[in-house]
């Protein structure tokens, strides 16, 4: 796995021992997207312009949303989505706040495995006394989140 990051964006790389196909559906069914990300996404669907909701099931934040707009589904290849980071706190409205943009893109690895880069952008434009703790958690969480998938998508 590698990582990069600045003010604005977090990029995370792991190589899965699984194929395109497996890992391409562990990232675009949004049921399966749930069981490893651990949020409850049962009869959805990830559909380009359309949002995606559902609870928690992990992380101690099980009265939090998890809460998208699909952005767009090039398929074997991207899904991306928009998204309030760190949005954990039930009483607080962040409708108003502008979402980051987070892109999962696969690409062929040496023997039969699968490149995955995630990236989360538009931090920059998370209010400042939110952002750096938004930064913060979402880099380690993204680091966690990749571990999940690889565990998955080799099951």
């Amino acid at each position: 796995m590698s990582a990069s990051s600045n003010t604005d964006r977090i990029e995370r790389c792991i190589v899965i021992n699984a194929s395109r196909e497996r890992v391409w559906r562990a990232i675009s069914s949004a049921e399966e997207f749930g069981t490893w990300f651990g949020v409850d996404l049962k009869g959805q669907a990830f559909v380009q312009n359309q949002r995606t909701r559902g609870l928690n099931t992990a992380c101690g934040h099980e009265d939090v949303w998890f809460d998208i707009i699909v952005d767009r589904i090039e398929p074997m290849n991207l899904l991306s989505f928009r998204w309030h980071p760190y949005a954990v706190d039930p009483t607080m409205d962040y409708s108003q706040e502008e979402p980051t943009l987070v892109t999962f893109t696969l690409t062929n690895a040496p023997g039969s495995g699968t490149l995955l880069t995630v990236v989360e952008s538009g931090f920059d434009q998370v209010p400042p006394h939110r952002r750096l703790e938004a930064f913060r958690m979402h880099g380690g969480g993204w680091d966690a989140q990749l571990g999940n998938i690889a565990r998955h998508a080799n099951t």
